[in-house]
């Protein structure tokens, strides 16, 4: 089975009776549409030719019910098939944003925002056009077709070659146009994502375009991908716009066809007036039912497209996979270790991390320090289970990571990424992140603590002052501190501070550890630092170099001992004392 089969058979089947209601009324409404010309026929041939006027009025009354019927009907399903498409358009994002849900770094990486975003919108719009086109026309266009050319037989035989004609020239040229369409659908959701990704990654990074003067260049760059996609659509909708002038040229030709070649059997005696009539509007209704399964046909190759991007999100598994049998969850304690511990990434030449060895316990802080590219940032990564170890084990409270629920992992830990994320809402809703039920008081004690209070108060909603997608309408520190405080409030046994000071000044920078150290007395605590002076208070220090732990023990220890800590901590100094 396809994926596109694959897809509209997992999702459309809880719906099953609303199908089976459009498919009922379909029947209906098309039995109806394909017996009135058989009685407008008999109006003309019975009625107006003999001068019966009741006959017509009867007949005519029959004709007005069987309308009334057939619209019912029509309206019906249309209903019933809309509902459908709706629901399986929102039952496939849903699917789609948990599966991203799931992902680790690896798979986020592998696909990309941008593209994710257009495989949950415009990907999942095609497919659910193709459903609501198919409820509203999949089962009427065949009965129709099958049930014209019976009808048509009955009113006149000699005629029914030129339906054949029309619709092998009509079926001909359809699948012609059809399969250049296909590539082109392939090419033009490409393209999407490229356009998406460019104007994503403009809207992000707008102060690094301005700080460097490259707007011109930007926009040259948009400019090029809207040119790519405009040049694939327009060729696409040349296509499609030659299509349906060609099925109105068959549809003409054939009702001249059937006009010419019938006058000549009226006049022989062997056709009547009515009969003409019936016939020509079930060749009508035979070539638009071949015009709308055109329609299918035209949606098909771009739906199919989409509904291969959808599943290769949906049939991918995440890298870090919950247990099939999770272990039995322990005492939140906040006891972390890293049991020689090494990471490669995939491809990669050599692992990034190599054989780590050490021991996080509550009440104490550790600090790891290295240069930029020593693995700091993927060492933290390891703690929540973004990636897997490749080697060796990193256990929380004497389990491996690995045979934790995700929950009850993440439960445990508070991070505060190297880039801190606020989201669209207020201050408050951004707090109450990881504890939804915190009170005020909660949210304001830590406040206090990450030394976000003050520029809080003075804000005139306060607590439910606005916060705009990413933090961008406070600064970086206050954003920092706010993602501090997130942390804090939720109360973890192990928190781990990705580089969480580095837009703090000094003074704030230093009120700030001075507050969180009896806050933090029960937790482990994990600081990864650039700057010296944000760990020299730490119980330990691990040294990192190439990966590897090159030192450890407390600053005034490494001080004296390790020459890259030595390094490191004249570089700040020279740093300093030529800035003064």
């Amino acid at each position: 089975m396809s994926r596109l089969g694959r897809l509209i058979n997992r999702y459309v089947r809880p719906y099953w009776g609303l199908l089976s209601v459009v498919i009922v009324l379909q029947i209906i409404a098309t039995i109806m549409s394909l017996y009135l010309p058989t009685l407008n026929a008999r109006i003309i041939d019975e009625g107006v030719v003999t001068g019966d006027t009741d006959y017509i009025w009867r007949t005519g009354a029959v004709m007005l019910l069987l309308s009334a019927v057939q619209a019912a009907a029509q309206i019906g399903a249309v209903w019933a098939g809309a509902n459908t498409a709706m629901q399986f358009g929102r039952d496939v994002r849903t699917a789609i944003f948990d599966k991203a849900l799931s992902f680790s770094t690896k798979e986020m990486n592998r696909f990309g925002a941008p593209s994710l975003i257009t495989r949950n919108t415009n990907d999942v719009q095609q497919v659910q056009m193709l459903v609501l086109m198919t409820c509203v026309m999949l089962v009427s266009a065949p009965i129709t077709m099958v049930g014209g050319v019976f009808m048509a037989l009955r009113e006149d035989v000699g005629l029914s070659w030129i339906i054949l004609v029309a619709v092998i020239v009509l079926g001909a040229g359809i699948g012609v146009l059809v399969t250049k369409m296909g590539p082109l659908f392939q090419a033009m959701q490409t393209k999407i994502d490229t356009l998406n990704r460019v104007l994503r990654e403009q809207i992000t990074g707008i102060r690094v375009v301005r700080a460097f003067v490259r707007e011109p260049h930007e926009s040259r760059r948009f400019e090029r991908a809207n040119a790519d996609l405009v040049d694939t659509t327009t060729t696409v909708g040349r296509l499609m716009a030659f299509l349906f002038p060609f099925v109105t040229f068959i549809m003409n030709i054939s009702t001249v066809g059937v006009m010419w070649f019938g006058a000549h059997r009226i006049d022989t005696g062997d056709l009547q007036v009515g009969q003409l009539t019936a016939f020509i509007s079930y060749l009508m209704q035979i070539l638009i039912s071949v015009m709308m399964t055109t329609m299918l046909l035209m949606l098909a190759p771009r739906a199919a497209v989409s509904a291969d991007r959808i599943m290769e999100v949906l049939d991918t598994e995440t890298s870090v996979a919950p247990p099939k049998q999770p272990a039995a969850t322990p005492a939140a304690k906040g006891v972390v270790e890293f049991d020689h511990v090494s990471f490669a990434y995939p491809g990669a030449e050599s692992p990034v991390l190599k054989d780590l060895s050490f021991r996080l316990t509550p009440g104490r802080t550790t600090a790891i320090i290295g240069s930029t590219g020593s693995g700091k940032t993927t060492l933290v990564n390891l703690i929540p289970r973004l990636f897997d170890a490749t080697g060796g084990k990193v256990l929380v409270d004497g389990v491996d990571v690995r045979d934790y629920e995700p929950d009850d992992l993440w439960a445990r830990i508070g991070l505060v990424p190297q880039k801190p994320y606020l989201f669209t809402g207020t201050i408050a809703s951004n707090l109450r992140y990881g504890k939804p039920d915190a009170t005020e008081p909660e949210l304001w004690d830590a406040l206090r603590v990450a030394q976000a209070e003050d520029f809080v108060y003075e804000k005139d909603g306060r607590l439910e002052s606005p916060i705009a997608q990413g933090g961008t309408n406070v600064s970086g520190g206050q954003r920092q501190r706010l993602a501090i405080a997130r942390a804090l409030v939720k109360k973890p046994s192990v928190y781990v501070f990705d580089d969480s000071f580095s837009a703090l000044d000094v003074t704030t920078d230093a009120r700030l550890r001075a507050a969180l150290e009896p806050e933090t007395a029960d937790a482990s605590v994990l600081v990864i630092a650039q700057r010296v002076s944000t760990i020299t208070s730490a119980d330990e220090i691990l040294v990192l170099e190439d990966g590897e732990i090159v030192g450890r023990g407390t600053h005034e220890q490494l001080l004296a001992s390790n020459p890259t800590y030595q390094e490191i901590v004249e570089s700040q100094l020279s740093a300093e004392e030529a800035a003064a």
